[in-house]
């Protein structure tokens, strides 16, 4: 059994990181996605395209985040997280100036996917809090992290609008930029290495797969965490057309209305930091996704009710960063544990499970919505992908507690 870690130091790169540095890089890798979302209106004017081409600025992101999930964790778990951290910064600050400097839109989205090399922050994260503590501590500090994180994309739409109504879309990307290069000089000053048994190679690694892959747990808990936090891309991929084209919002208004969901996450984050421990990780598995289903279905019955209101959706929507605060960290932290030798390539793929779903729910949500549709068809997506997310959820649990039975 290796040594315990050193206790972290701020700006010592020494020790880990300090729980203020890994909130930064998960932040960066989460505004990355939100930031310009109450722009996309304004985006698709600018560059003479249907709105349904725009919101690819998300479903295309998504996509490539998926893949680069896939290649992020088994990298970090072969050459350590640090400079893995560094490099993605590096080229994640490059591929923004890329795509602010856009003259089409084709060279705009060829830019834009390729940021999804910061989803190594979202990745690296969650990994170098498995890294230092056990499976329930995990899902409490992934909590406490993700809480400290939430702040960032509740402030990041409603700053994202503000700027694009003031100064243009384009300052969206430049505040991106600007976040980066203070991310990489607090990373480069206090991330220490947390990866103390790299692989020795890819090939020594990918012969680890097979008892990854082929653990009903592993699959449960990944795929709870994916339709879980379907609910959310879903609503990503829907909400900035249902302000705009359904309630005739503003982009600075829409961003407002989008700050409701991250104000649950981080409530739901608190509840997750706080009370996993005592509770255990089956209850806010379960009960996260209840909530989000039942906050929904608040906002059906008022649609079907005919208030015809932007709270009558948004106001509802509250439950999905409720749901997904307290789902996601004890899911992560399971999935994880699966094969702790491998925690940085179980968080990549199942975060790439997490966004492909996401990517899925995102379009499906953004094909189902014209603007005489109303919100009902969005509400519906997001509770169908509730419904999934506790399916799975209820079997990880199953074939987990059998599991235990039989030791």
């Amino acid at each position: 059994m290796s040594a315990p870690h050193p206790t972290a130091r701020f700006l010592d790169r020494t020790t880990p990181p300090h729980i203020a540095t890994l909130v930064l890089i998960a932040s960066l890798g989460s505004i990355t996605l939100n930031i310009f979302l109450a722009s996309l209106p304004e985006m698709a004017r600018y560059f003479d395209v249907p709105y349904a081409l725009i919101q690819f600025a998300i479903t295309g992101y998504l996509a490539l985040t998926a893949i680069a999930h896939l290649l992020l964790g088994p990298i970090s778990d072969r050459f350590g997280r640090r400079p893995v951290m560094l490099v993605s910064i590096v080229l994640f600050i490059i591929v923004t100036l890329g795509a602010v400097n856009s003259t089409s839109f084709e060279m705009f989205m060829l830019f834009r996917v390729l940021q999804s090399v910061m989803v190594s922050g979202l990745v690296l994260s969650r990994t170098i809090v498995r890294d230092l503590v056990a499976r329930e501590h995990a899902a409490s500090m992934i909590g406490y992290v993700t809480m400290g994180m939430a702040l960032a994309p509740m402030l990041a739409p409603p700053l994202g609008g503000f700027m694009a109504l003031h100064f243009g879309w384009q300052s969206n990307f430049h505040f991106l930029n600007l976040f980066a290069l203070f991310v990489l000089i607090v990373c480069w000053l206090d991330q220490g290495e947390t990866n103390r048994s790299k692989m020795a190679s890819f090939a020594v690694q990918f012969k680890a797969y097979p008892d990854l892959l082929t653990s009903r747990r592993f699959w449960g808990y990944a795929l709870t965490a994916s339709f879980s936090a379907g609910t959310f891309f879903a609503y990503l991929g829907g909400a900035p057309f249902v302000g705009s084209a359904i309630y005739g919002l503003s982009s600075a208004q829409i961003g407002t209305y989008l700050m409701l969901t991250p104000i649950g996450y981080l409530m739901g984050n608190g509840i997750s930091g706080r009370y996993t421990n005592t509770y255990g990780i089956y209850k806010m598995i379960t009960v996260g996704i209840i909530i989000t289903f039942v906050g929904m279905l608040g906002s059906l019955i008022c649609i079907l009710a005919g208030w015809d209101h932007p709270m009558a959706f948004f106001l509802f929507t509250i439950s999905i960063g409720l749901g997904n605060g307290m789902t996601l960290p004890s899911a992560n932290a399971a999935m994880m544990d699966i094969k702790p030798e491998l925690a940085g390539s179980a968080s990549g793929l199942g975060g790439a499970l997490i966004t492909m779903g996401g990517a899925a729910f995102s379009t499906l949500s953004g094909a189902m919505l014209t603007a005489s549709s109303g919100p009902l068809p969005l509400v519906l997506c997001i509770m169908l992908a509730s419904v999934l997310a506790l399916t799975a959820a209820l079997y990880a649990i199953h074939i987990e507690k059998q599991m235990i039975g039989t030791r």
